[in-house]
């Protein structure tokens, strides 16, 4: 994972047990809505991403916050 990365990607407990991985994506004005479309669902299909908000400025940019859940393999012992 690079450094750039990283930065755009957070963990976060939102409820005990539950961690949530987010990454905040960017994107320009000259893509139309349909392509962004696709390419949020092309995320979420195959990278288990889902869409937690969107806000829209006043250059028409768009910023988009992701968020998929990790699942943690507990440790068991016998």
């Amino acid at each position: 994972m690079t450094s750039a990365k990283a930065r755009r990607m957070q963990h976060r407990a939102l409820r005990p047990g539950v961690e949530y991985e987010f990454e905040k994506l960017l994107i320009s004005r000259e893509h139309s809505r349909t392509a962004v479309t696709r390419m949020l669902v092309e995320r979420a299909e195959h990278g288990g991403w889902e869409l937690d908000r969107v806000q829209i400025k006043h250059d028409g940019t768009r910023r988009v916050l992701l968020r998929r859940r990790i699942i943690r393999q507990r440790t068991v012992f016998v």
